[in-house]
Parts: C-alpha cells; sequence; structure tokens
C-alpha cells in the first residue's frame, strides 16, 4: 500500500523532559503547522529530530520515545548535542540560510561545519531507507536536508522522492560561492521532482545547475544521465478553514475589539516576525521614523504593534540582533513618544492562534516587508483572517507571495522613504479602494489552501514517470543482435526505424555533405523489398534534406522529428500537426545574434524547429556558448510552447510536443499486433523514440552517453553491418 513519508529537519512532535517525564508538544514553525494536517489525513509516517539530544556519542533512540513518536505516526532521528550545535546552527542556518537569502555579509569567515551536515544528511536518509519502500512517495522538506534526495535514491534506487525548498533558491552567482556548490546540486537532484515556490527560484535552479554541474534542460525537466528531474512552481498557501474559524469565534472578535480600544482611537499597523536579519525589521521601524518625520498629522494617531517571536535565542548573532532592534525602537519611541502615546508596541514573545486571529482582525494596515523571504505565510494568513473585507497589505516585492498578490501595496524594503511612503498611502487609502484590492486578493488566498497546495505536489510526484534503468557500458555484437531480432520478429512482420546523423552515417563538420552510401543505400532498398519488412528513416534534418538524399528509395521518411513524413516510397509528404511557431522570429534573432558573436556557428532553420550548429567550436569554448546560451533562452522562453534540446554539436529549439516518439506511435497504431519494432538512434532526440516503443519493441544506442536503450553498438558503420546482416537473414 502506498504511503506518504514526510522528512523534515524537526518533527511536528517536540519531546521534553519534565520533572523526569518525556512530554510531547506541538511543533512551532510554518512547516510543522501547515503540513501537520497532511499528515494526519495521510496517515503517513513524518521522520525528523524530536528535540532530544544526546551529550556524549550517539545512541539510538529510547524505547519511551519511540512509543510516544509512534502514536503520532512520527519516526525519530537521533541526534547528539554537538551535531545539533554544527549541523543545524553552524552550517544550515550559519551559511545556508544567510546565502540563500543573498545576505553574504553574513557567511561566516571560517567554521563552516559541512562534514557534520553531511554526516547528518546520511543518518537521516538510513533512517528513511528503514522505513521506506518503491511503492512509497518520499516528500523530503527545505535547506537542512539538501543532500538526502541523492543519498536516499542511492540506498532505495526504486522509490519516488520529492524535495520542496521552503527558503528562496539564489542566483546563480550567488549560489556558486559556496565551496560544496555541487554536492548540494547532486543531492537535490536525487530527487524526482524538485519544488519552489515561485517561477523565479525555479530559474535560479536551473540556472546554477546548467551553470555548475552542466546539465542540459528540456522545458521543466533537468536531465541527470538517463534520468528526468521535474522541477515544479507550488506556492504554498495557508490553513484557511483553521483561520476562518477563529476569526468567526466571539471570544476572537472581543479580543480584537479590545487590542483596538487599547490603541485609544489609533489607527494599527501590524508587524508579525521572526526575530531574524531576513525580516527587514530595523529597515521597518525606520520607515516609521520617516512616516513620522514626514507627516506630522499621524503623530499621536497610528500605532505600530510589532510581534517578534524570540528565534534562535543563546546564538550570539542573534541576541546581538535583538540588542540592536530593542535599541532602534527606543530610539524612535524616545523620538516621538508623549506622556499618552508611544508609536511602536513591540513583543518579544510567540502568539497562539487566537490571539494573532485577533490581531489580524484589529489591523487596519498588515506590514510585511522581509529582506528576502521564501513565501511569507503571515500575508496570506491576514487575508484569510478578515471576513470583513477590509484592511491593507503593505508587502515587500523580494516576499515570493508578492508573485501571487498583487493587490497590496508592494514595496523595497530597502527604500525607507518610499516604505514610509506605502504606509502613508495605505493608511489614507479610501475604503472602495481597501475594499475594491481585497475582494481580489482574498478569493485567490481561499482557494489555494494549504491542503490543495500539498495534493498539488504529491499528485505531481505521483505522476512522474518511473525512470529508466542505467544502461549496460558493453556494446553487443552486430552478430548477435541481428540473431535478436530475427528471433523477435519470428515469422511476423519487423518495422525498422532509424535516426540519420550518427546513426546511418557518420557525424561529419559539414552536415550538407553528410550524403548516404551507395553500401547503405544498397542494403536500405533490400531491406524494403522484403515481405514483411518496413524501413523508416525517423531524423530531426528538413523533409527537403531527406527528399533530395533518400527520395528516390523505397522506404519511409520522417523529417523535424516526425513533424513532416512520407510514409513509403509513394506516398507524397504530410504535415503530422500545425504547430504555434510565433515563438520563433524571436528565437531566430537570439540565435542570429549569437551566431554573430561566436564565429564557426550557424543557425538552420526548419518549418517549427531551429537549431544552433556549433561543430566547427572548440569544446571548451562551445561548452561556455552553449551554457551561456541556454541559460538566456530559458528566460526567454520560460512561458512559450517550445522545447530546448542538445544534440550532438547542436541546440535545437522545436515546437513542443513534436518528437519521435509519435512517429512509433503512428506506425504501430496501423500495424499488426505482433509486428517487432527497432529503433535505432544516437542522440537526446532518439530517446523519445525508444520510449514510446511497444512493450516487445528493441531498442539500440548508437555511440556513448547515457539512454533508456538496453542494447548499444559503437558506431555507424556496426549499424549498416547490422542492417546487411539483417537483410541476409531474411533472404535465407
Amino acid at each position: 500500500m502506498q504511503r506518504t513519508i514526510m522528512v523534515s529537519n524537526r518533527l511536528p512532535v517536540t519531546l521534553e523532559r519534565v520533572d523526569g517525564v518525556l512530554v510531547g508538544h506541538r511543533s512551532m514553525g510554518g512547516l510543522a503547522t501547515g503540513l501537520g494536517g497532511v499528515h494526519q489525513q495521510t496517515k503517513g509516517l513524518w521522520i525528523g529530530w524530536s528535540g532530544l539530544s544526546s551529550a556524549g556519542a550517539l545512541t539510538q533512540p529510547s524505547a519511551e520515545e519511540t512509543a510516544l513518536l509512534a502514536q503520532h505516526g512520527c519516526v525519530p532521528v537521533p541526534l547528539t548535542a554537538d551535531e545539533v550545535e554544527n549541523f543545524y546552527e553552524g552550517f544550515s542556518n550559519g551559511v545556508l540560510w544567510p546565502a540563500f537569502h543573498c545576505l553574504t555579509d553574513r557567511l561566516p569567515l571560517q567554521g563552516d561545519h559541512f562534514e557534520t551536515y553531511r554526516q547528518v544528511n546520511a543518518r537521516v536518509a538510513q533512517v528513511v531507507a528503514q522505513h521506506a519502500t518503491p511503492e512509497d512517495l518520499v516528500w523530503i522538506h527545505d535547506y537542512q536536508l539538501l543532500l538526502v534526495p541523492g543519498m536516499l535514491r542511492a540506498l532505495v534506487p526504486g522509490v519516488r522522492v520529492g524535495f520542496f525548498l521552503h527558503i528562496p533558491f539564489p542566483p546563480a552567482e550567488i549560489f556558486s560561492l559556496l565551496p560544496w556548490r555541487d554536492q548540494l546540486l547532486e543531492g537535490m537532484l536525487g530527487a524526482d521532482l524538485v519544488g519552489f515556490h515561485t517561477h523565479g527560484y525555479a530559474r535560479a535552479f536551473f540556472q546554477a545547475t546548467s551553470q555548475n554541474l552542466g546539465t542540459s534542460t528540456n522545458v521543466d525537466r533537468i536531465m541527470v544521465g538517463p534520468r528526468q528531474v521535474k522541477v515544479g512552481v507550488f506556492p504554498m498557501g495557508v490553513d484557511v478553514p483553521a483561520h476562518r474559524a477563529q476569526a468567526a469565534r466571539p471570544e476572537v472578535q472581543a479580543r480584537a475589539a479590545a487590542i483596538r480600544a487599547q490603541a485609544n482611537g489609533c489607527r494599527v499597523l501590524l508587524g508579525v516576525d521572526r526575530l531574524d536579519y531576513t525580516k527587514g525589521l530595523p529597515r521597518r521601524m525606520l520607515a516609521m521614523d520617516a512616516l513620522l518625520e514626514a507627516a506630522p498629522e499621524l503623530r499621536g494617531k497610528i500605532r505600530l504593534i510589532q510581534v517578534a517571536v524570540p528565534s534562535r535565542v543563546g546564538v550570539p548573532a542573534y541576541d546581538t540582533f535583538k540588542r540592536q532592534l530593542d535599541e532602534l525602537v527606543g530610539r524612535v519611541n524616545g523620538r516621538w513618544a508623549t506622556t499618552d502615546w508611544v508609536p511602536i508596541h513591540a513583543l518579544h514573545h510567540g502568539v497562539d492562534l487566537e490571539e494573532l486571529t485577533a490581531l489580524y482582525l484589529a489591523a487596519d494596515v498588515m506590514v510585511v516587508t522581509p529582506l528576502r523571504d521564501g513565501m511569507n505565510l503571515v500575508a496570506k494568513e491576514y487575508v484569510a483572517s478578515r471576513e470583513d473585507g477590509d484592511g491593507v497589505l503593505v508587502l515587500s516585492e523580494f516576499a515570493g507571495a508578492a508573485s501571487e498578490m498583487g493587490e497590496a501595496l508592494v514595496v523595497n524594503p530597502y527604500d525607507i522613504a518610499g516604505t514610509a511612503m506605502a504606509l502613508r498611502q495605505a493608511l489614507e487609502m479610501p475604503e472602495p479602494e481597501r475594499r475594491l484590492r481585497f475582494a481580489r486578493l482574498r478569493p485567490r488566498v481561499l482557494r489555494h489552501d494549504v491542503a490543495g497546495w500539498a495534493r498539488s505536489f504529491l499528485g505531481a510526484l505521483e505522476d512522474v514517470r518511473m525512470n529508466p534503468p542505467t544502461p549496460p557500458t558493453s556494446l553487443t555484437s552486430v552478430e548477435g543482435l541481428a540473431a535478436t531480432i530475427t528471433a523477435r520478429s519470428g515469422t511476423g512482420p519487423l518495422m525498422l526505424l532509424l535516426d540519420y546523423d550518427g546513426t546511418l552515417v557518420p557525424l561529419v563538420t559539414d552536415p550538407a555533405t553528410a550524403l548516404p552510401s551507395p553500401q547503405l543505400e544498397d542494403v536500405l532498398r533490400a531491406l524494403a523489398a522484403r515481405a514483411n519488412t518496413q524501413v523508416h528513416v525517423v531524423s530531426g534534418r528538413a523533409h527537403r534534406f531527406l527528399q533530395e538524399t533518400l527520395g528516390h528509395l523505397p522506404v519511409g521518411l520522417h523529417g523535424e522529428h516526425g513533424l513532416w513524413s512520407r510514409v513509403d516510397g509513394t506516398s507524397g509528404w504530410m504535415q503530422a500537426v500545425t504547430p504555434d511557431v510565433e515563438w520563433m522570429p524571436r528565437v531566430l534573432e537570439v540565435l542570429e545574434h549569437w551566431t554573430q558573436r561566436t564565429a564557426g556557428t550557424w543557425v538552420e532553420q526548419k518549418s517549427a524547429t531551429l537549431c544552433w550548429h556549433f561543430r566547427q567550436l572548440d569544446p571548451a569554448i562551445a561548452s561556455r556558448a552553449v551554457r551561456e546560451l541556454r541559460l538566456y533562452l530559458m528566460e526567454v522562453l520560460s512561458n512559450a510552447p517550445v522545447e530546448v534540446l542538445m544534440g550532438h554539436k547542436l541546440l535545437e529549439v522545436r515546437a513542443h510536443g513534436i518528437n519521435k516518439g509519435l512517429v512509433v506511435q503512428r506506425l504501430f497504431a496501423a500495424a499488426p499486433s505482433n509486428t517487432c519494432v527497432v529503433a535505432v538512434g544516437d542522440d537526446r532526440t532518439d530517446e523519445d523514440m525508444f520510449a514510446a516503443l511497444p512493450p516487445q519493441g528493441i531498442a539500440v544506442r548508437v555511440g556513448d552517453g547515457p539512454s533508456r536503450a538496453p542494447l548499444r553498438l559503437g558506431h555507424p558503420e556496426d549499424v549498416v553491418r547490422l542492417l546487411e546482416a539483417l537483410a541476409a537473414r531474411h533472404l535465407t
């Protein structure tokens, strides 16, 4: 039976000893809160650290700890106190957290603790492997466990693994500063599905993998050897029913009224954040100072309630940050406060859901201005809680939520004066405009809640096609392969699907000179003349080229990956579909620009495909040029219906949905069910043909490189020899 196994740094239940008795309580934090309900509904397992740590050498969890957590569907990963310090505070929060939030000035000068991070990730993977089966879905969460997907795949090869990053993924230039960048990326790419909150984070991940690992991309997939890793965007939502239920409670509404009364008629601005340097709290205080400076009429009439939930208490950097923030709040209050009014009311403690909802209901303006944030669910909680449809949201453009909440007043938190102006605009906004903005924001927040987010991710993970096994490295003998094909076909029909360049003819510097030899023409003619034998050449070449070079032979021809077909030697050319080609002029302009700046390259234009050839380039120069071009095309074509593929010494941009697999499906659908189909090809485009073969089909890869084909020949000369052997066997 399929289960969902959640994996995170912390479990949704935290254990501690109180007077010698082990007790559990609900963990704080967005992940535990957001996925707690999903975990209960799926009735799977949740694996992570319980909050207990041993002072000395690592020990197994006690029977008491294991039994108590089992009641909540949880499995503990044991950690020592040193591991918690070095893995969690030292590397996860000391290195990855500032780097991923683009705050490189906070990276430590020494003491990175990566080895401890690797060891803890390995232990998590081992615990997951003890419980996971190939039928399960494993969902790994966040930056503390970046290495686990790759480690788990090595331990349980058949399991489907999803990974979701809850914080931002930084631009490739910043990510590349990390000395362990390759290990971190390879760990993430162990997943079948990698999820992010926004398209911007996903694009940065594509760029980082291409720039550092040299991976190729196919629209929303990254090619990792024979595997395809899907990359998706899944903006996280909030627990809408819980917030709406709290907002409807009379006691919560009474508490909100009391908060407004305590404000003594002041308009209430509200900030709710963890006490963290990424949340932009000092700049928010300075924006309040600038607002009161610029708008004297607001003095004594507004109050900012700032809830700063303690974070990482005891860590020197955070203790220093809290002290600096307190001093700044004191300075602003000292400048503007009167005997009966204080502009900033700071609270340094956590609040429960009831108090939090009351604050949301009391606030005229919600201020969410992080310097950078993966999503920021506070903005969505505020909108979900306001059943009255009133209020204004001031939101940082660097929060992931900004990509979904354009009706908010979006600000740059680094612009103190601009943020102050936005706060003033929010306070002075007429009620009709406030309600109109809210009326557009709220349905979106209500519709895309946390349960829908989880269903969307797990559904995408379930749909991920199982990746093909790695093929054998040894070559297949021509005679042995010919015997296998003859035995498989028996007395039934045989269908041969043959790529052209690199398969029937060698790859050459000038593709125009890659012409069929008399030997090749003779064997194709001989095979096509045999009863119960179909021969088809399936190529990425333009159909005009195929007609000029092979049109006189009685074989099927399929150009541009099957967009154009001539099914036999007597029929005319037919176009399979009418593709969308509106993107072609824009891409052609890009490719021509790249050609002008890169000597030895040229562009080939087909009906629905553009190819950038770089066969004459020095390999080192070609590698850099192709990497830059591919990254640029991903930006230009982010929403276009196209695929960007790497071929042999060429980069190809083609209309989406046109591939050699469609040729296989069309031809096999019209053939007898006992037809033996043999496909032979040498590059990425032929993998679509291999994937579409019927169960009894035979796939043959020519040359090196990863492939789903289980059989392999070394060179085009071997392919011609194979065809000659088949022709001879059919003659006997």
